[in-house]
């Protein structure tokens, strides 16, 4: 098999431009690094259209090669394209399709202009763990940009991600009662909580959540804290998402 060994490539140039929002956009197209997350896509039933592998690791990933269409590239040429300090020699370009919103039928997730693609990906990592699948964006960081991928560990692909406007939430509120994490609320551990699904509305990192979002949000979660004014927005969804999983009827 060919090796490649030119950034100038046509194939390197089409996946290093999956870096850039626009082209992922135009091409239906995100890039997946890294042996468990392939495993993950194919899993989920994802579909890998080229995959990528370095020219030292061919051996170790026999079980990709014959997937899709492969290239073999000279691994500083591997690494050119990864956004990993230290490159695990393959990655993959997954076709995917905008899904249209839809309602949830259990609990779910609301993210309010969540601008860092790193809380984006943990916080979609933690709902597919939590068992919380719904996830309705609004004006957040790309969920499909490769650091908001890496940080999903895999969650990107049992999850179901929707990128909506503020009025979608009209349609949610018939089904969920919204609940936004905000510090002025009440205590989370004294939240009662009834049989009705909930949408747990995460705000903006420095600036919390929406006016539009707060007016929609029926009551309001607080975590207590000492020796600090605030959490990260990833860690305050995770812990609000499990206690909220744990009081499940």
């Amino acid at each position: 098999m060919e090796i490649i060994k030119s950034r100038a490539n046509d194939t390197v140039k089409m996946l290093k431009k999956l870096d850039q929002k626009k082209f992922r956009n135009e091409q239906g197209l995100f890039l997946v690094e890294g042996q468990k997350m392939l495993k993950d896509c194919l899993h989920a039933g994802f579909e890998i259209v080229l995959v990528a592998v370095s020219e030292s690791k061919i051996n170790d990933y026999k079980e990709f090669l014959n997937i899709s269409k492969t290239v073999v590239l000279q691994d500083e040429i591997l690494q050119y394209l990864s956004g990993t300090v230290t490159s695990q020699g393959i990655l993959a370009a997954v076709k995917y399709i905008k899904n249209k919103p839809k309602l949830p039928k259990n609990d779910s997730l609301i993210l309010d202009n969540i601008s860092d693609a790193g809380n984006v990906g943990t916080i979609i990592r933690t709902a597919a763990a939590a068992d919380i699948l719904d996830i309705y964006l609004i004006n957040c960081a790309d969920p499909y940009s490769p650091k908001t991928i890496r940080s999903t560990m895999g969650g990107i692909f049992f999850t179901r991600i929707y990128e909506i406007d503020y009025t979608f939430l009209d349609e949610l509120e018939r089904v969920s009662i919204i609940l936004g994490a905000d510090m002025q609320g009440t205590t989370f551990q004294n939240y009662n909580r009834t049989r009705e699904n909930i949408s747990l509305a995460i705000g903006n990192e420095a600036n919390g959540l929406s006016e539009i979002v707060r007016k929609k949000c029926k009551g309001f979660l607080s975590i207590p804290m000492k020796n600090t004014e605030s959490l990260n927005a990833a860690v305050s969804a995770g812990i609000l998402m499990y206690y909220l999983k744990s009081k499940e009827f």
